[in-house]
């Protein structure tokens, strides 16, 4: 397992440049704090902004005082999670049913698609992976083990940690699933005995703290921003309206957890033949729960994201390997396949693509001509990770009518916006000015711009690159 996490997890990410939109707002916030020593409230473009928790930006501050600010370091913990998941799923389905069992079920999570990719990118998904299902493994082996209450102390410390690096949602879903399970099994006297006092008190301690310190200092902002856009309007109104459909999570599934998705229609297959019902014992329940209750909750939320479900394939690998036990050969075989085959994706195809979405290749023809007091500019689409990689601030030109209207606003998603805006109007003449404009929208530069007397910097796959002295 370790061999095979080390290999599918850590190969080539030195080579797999930061991509955009995501990757990079999460490398420059980090890069940003650990420069300003600032490692409480996250900054961007010298700016606070509050689109996620704290931790997974320790998670890249600390990778980053170990190996640099780099590639390697970026994807560090996100690939070392990745390793950590595969022993956590191995130890549970060993407890829960037996060593084989937990073997096969690692195999399958680490050879899923999604798990494979999500355990490559600067995201904080593989962070909430490990925290939210530790939440539930905790809970299941304190309910199944009455003796050995203590499981459930890591229900309140996994919790904390999952609430800093999602928000409530690291406390809300897995507690709708814990108590869904105990209703169904009508034990929810059992919670008088999840050391609900204690329990708490952990929690508070130390998940509350950092929000504790957020409010204090910086009042309704932070309710504003992190609250109110990035939880309520995320649930309310959707981001990306056109994936708001009821298949949304269902084709994520089917993507997400190849090659094991076929194991869907056998068990469909299995007892439409049989023309029986399936016999579901209690862990396999409280298995069946925890990936519906995932799913359905997303689904039920406005704003659709392919990552939001990914939890779901800790117990969905489990019940996988219960099916598949007695086809060794065939899991073998998979893992065999799949894991040559995300060794050449990772190469062939996911070098490049990092490559063609990365600002990375500008960066390098900007790098050794822009100084401190040059000015920077960047029309079309504004690519966060040229600020990563020249460590320069970047400019986001556009007219002010257009400024006007995408500037950022409370409960709106204009309030992602958090780049700094210069006006065609407002563009001085009194310094040096680097202009990257992206291939796409070239066509749209303003005409009376493009007569002015640019020089010919560079070109890269995705922009053209301009300079103008100071007149």
């Amino acid at each position: 397992m370790l061999l095979l996490g080390c290999i599918l997890f850590f190969g080539w990410n030195d080579l797999l440049a930061i991509t955009d939109p995501v990757e990079s707002n999460y490398t420059e916030t980090a890069s940003e704090m650990l420069a300003t020593k600032e490692y409480l409230s996250p900054l961007i473009y010298g700016n606070y902004w509050f689109d996620k928790p704290i931790f997974f930006y320790w998670e890249l501050i600390a990778a980053f005082k170990m190996f640099g600010v780099n590639e390697f370091a970026a994807r560090f913990f996100p690939a070392l999670l990745g390793i950590i998941g595969l022993f956590m799923i191995y130890h549970f389905a060993s407890r829960i049913f037996d060593q084989r069992t937990g073997f096969f079920s690692a195999l399958i999570l680490g050879t899923s698609l999604e798990y494979w990719l999500l355990s490559k990118a600067v995201i904080t998904d593989s962070t909430l992976f490990i925290f939210f299902n530790a939440i539930l493994v905790c809970f299941f082996l304190g309910y199944t083990n009455r003796d050995k209450g203590y499981y459930y102390y890591g229900c309140y410390f996994f919790s904390a940690l999952s609430v800093l690096t999602k928000g409530p949602i690291g406390l809300l879903l897995p507690g709708l699933i814990i108590i869904t399970f105990l209703a169904l099994q009508r034990d929810l006297g059992q919670l008088k005995n999840m050391k609900l006092f204690t329990g708490s008190l952990i929690f508070i301690i130390i998940g509350g703290s950092w929000y504790y310190f957020m409010y204090q200092l910086h009042g309704s902002a932070f309710l504003d921003g992190f609250i109110g856009v990035h939880n309520v309007l995320r649930a309310t109104v959707s981001e990306h309206p056109r994936w708001n459909v009821w298949y949304y999570y269902l084709g994520i599934f089917f993507i997400g957890f190849f090659p094991w998705c076929f194991t869907l229609p056998l068990v469909i297959h299995k007892y439409i033949r049989l023309h029986s019902r399936p016999v579901i014992d209690t862990t396999t329940l409280f298995l069946l729960l925890w990936a519906i209750i995932v799913n359905v909750f997303f689904q039920c939320m406005a704003t659709k994201y392919t990552t939001y479900t990914f939890p779901a394939l800790f117990p969905l690998s489990i019940l996988a390997a219960r099916l598949l036990r007695s086809r060794e050969k065939l899991l073998k075989g998979l893992v065999c396949t799949s894991a040559i085959l995300y060794t050449t994706l990772t190469y062939f195809v996911a070098v490049p693509i990092c490559q063609t979405y990365s600002g990375k290749n500008i960066a390098s023809s900007l790098q050794d001509h822009i100084k401190q007091q040059d000015l920077v500019i960047s029309y079309g689409k504004y690519k966060t990770s040229l600020v990563f990689y020249t460590n320069h601030l970047i400019y986001n030109l556009k007219s002010q009518q257009d400024i006007e209207a995408d500037k950022p606003r409370a409960m709106s998603w204009k309030s992602k916006n958090v780049m700094p805006f210069l006006a065609f109007e407002e563009m001085p003449t009194d310094k040096n000015i680097f202009l990257v404009i992206d291939k796409n929208n070239s066509d749209s530069f303003p005409k009376q711009l493009s007569r002015m007397n640019w020089l010919v910097l560079g070109e890269t796959t995705t922009a053209h690159i301009y300079y103008r002295p100071a007149s």
